[in-house]
């Protein structure tokens, strides 16, 4: 059990309760909110509360943070598409659809279902049970390359790469719009979106720094503009909410694109290169993975229907 205590400022004054609980405490989602005070975990001046009380200025807020119990996660035979593999680090191309590891509604059927069944207890667990081996990560429906480490060792030496912005990481992406820069720098910071918690949006509040670089490939008359990404930094749905920023939003992407988009079940994304210095040899390792099928065959229409 972990005990905070919170006192409520004047601009925050007539919040609902969840409300201001949420803002309070940012990666805690408002369901799980709702959940502790249901479950009486809250208090407001010693007594239990109602989700959509209003707190006032002399409100002492007592939340008692119940102990998380990881599941247990169960090995899955699952193909896995490896594009590099030694006894420190396995490169997988990720299919669409697929998360990366076991969450709320997600227990079953992920990339560490299925790292669990190939690497059996070769995975580093830095990350604990439920993300053994995990250094980064992409979206559920985004396609491409991550790399996993096998040791605590490779773990460390890959997350060093990554923070000192080494890894090599390339997107290949269908946005809205014709983009008339042959390449630019988008140096935005990404934060959550008070607006919206399962969100993440450009903001000077509560924010990290994240810069994508991009380039422009093919035009499809001055409807789409295939683009590389290349990250510099790794903020979760960075280059959706970059795109979105600067106007070109991705294709058929349900959370940041158009209400009209194409419907290709999910955002025309794809981590297509992945480099990175071996964490024993040193030596630089890199792979390239096609584009999916789907999206292969996205882009064939519109070359046709040009």
């Amino acid at each position: 059990m972990e005990n905070k205590v919170f006192h409520v400022t004047e601009a925050q004054q007539f919040f609902r309760l969840d409300k201001f609980l949420t803002d309070q405490l940012p990666g805690v989602s408002r369901s799980q909110i709702q959940s502790w005070i249901k479950n009486g975990h809250v208090q407001i001046n010693g007594t239990a509360s109602k989700i959509n009380y209003k707190v006032k200025l002399t409100d002492k807020i007592h939340v008692t943070i119940p102990k998380v119990t990881e599941a247990e996660i169960l090995p899955e035979e699952i193909l896995l598409d490896i594009y590099y593999e030694d006894a420190d680090v396995i490169v997988v191309n990720k299919p669409k659809g697929m998360v990366v590891h076991p969450s709320a509604g997600h227990t079953s059927g992920t990339l560490v279902n299925a790292l669990l069944f190939h690497c059996q207890d070769s995975l580093s667990g830095i990350n604990g049970i439920s993300r053994p081996g995990i250094v980064h990560r992409i979206d559920k429906d985004t396609s491409g390359l991550l790399m996993v480490a096998k040791n605590d060792h490779a773990h460390q030496s890959l997350v060093k790469q990554l923070q000192n912005k080494t890894v090599t990481r390339k997107y290949i992406a269908l946005v809205h719009g014709k983009i008339l820069h042959e390449k630019g720098t988008i140096d935005a910071p990404i934060g959550r979106d008070p607006q919206d918690r399962q969100k993440m949006t450009v903001t000077d509040a509560n924010s990290r720094d994240a810069i994508t670089h991009f380039n422009v490939l093919e035009y499809f008359e001055d409807a789409y503009t295939l683009i590389e990404c290349i990250l510099e930094t790794g903020r979760t749905h960075q280059i959706r909410v970059h795109m979105k920023y600067i106007g070109f939003p991705l294709v058929g992407d349900p959370k940041y694109g158009p209400r009209k988009t194409l419907d290709i079940g999910g955002q025309a994304l794809h981590a297509s290169v992945l480099g990175f210095d071996h964490p024993v040899t040193a030596t630089y390792i890199e792979r390239t993975a096609p584009l999916p099928t789907d999206f292969q065959k996205l882009l064939e229409n519109l070359r046709l229907n040009a």
